[in-house]
């Protein structure tokens, strides 16, 4: 178990480090840009940092690259999203590609599980 030192140091790391696809879809969440919620950017919950929340609508973003598609980080992915929706939030995942090619079908489904 992370302590959660780490994970505030970890949530900050990764706010400066944001891969670009974190970094196009934060451009279009940030400032209250969608439907005015806010959305906050690697945020720790429990001993895990996901990469969006918006509190409001209790929802989880997660954006993944080829490296969750491992049998060793889907398992973990799990276990996480598991934790997540134990503490009452929806979780909706990406993969990067998606992102890069089809942003307005991933606003469109983010839209549609905010409802």
């Amino acid at each position: 178990m992370k302590h959660k030192t780490t994970v505030l140091t970890q949530a900050k790391f990764l706010r400066k480090n944001m891969t670009p696809q974190e970094t196009k879809l934060w451009n279009l969440l940030r400032n209250r840009n969608l439907l005015n919620l806010k959305f906050r950017r690697q945020v720790p919950i429990g001993t895990y940092v996901a990469d969006f929340v918006c509190e409001a609508k209790n929802l989880v973003i997660e954006i993944d690259g080829g490296q969750h598609n491992t049998n060793e980080i889907a398992d973990y992915d799990k276990k996480r999203t598991d934790f997540l929706q134990q503490k009452g939030y929806k979780v909706i995942r990406f993969w990067n590609n998606e992102i890069d090619e089809n942003i307005d079908g991933v606003i469109d489904v983010i839209v549609k599980n905010i409802g």
